[in-house]
């Protein structure tokens, strides 16, 4: 079975798969920090932790775009 031509659709859903880690991780991040009194510092650890954790995922899903 061959695949066609990446569509628009694949690129939005890359995308937002991306900005999606990127939230959760700076939530979870944000959340955690609340319990030890230091949300603002975690909550970025979190987001750029779920920076990495989305390009990992686009690029493990999305590697013909």
């Amino acid at each position: 079975m061959t695949e066609g031509p990446p569509t628009r659709v694949d690129a939005a859903t890359a995308g937002l798969s991306l900005v999606v880690a990127m939230v959760v991780g700076g939530a979870v991040g944000y959340g955690l920090g609340s319990l030890v009194g230091l949300a603002i510092p975690f909550g970025l650890v979190g987001f750029f932790a779920g920076l990495g954790a989305g390009f990992a995922l686009v690029y493990a899903r999305f590697r013909r775009l």
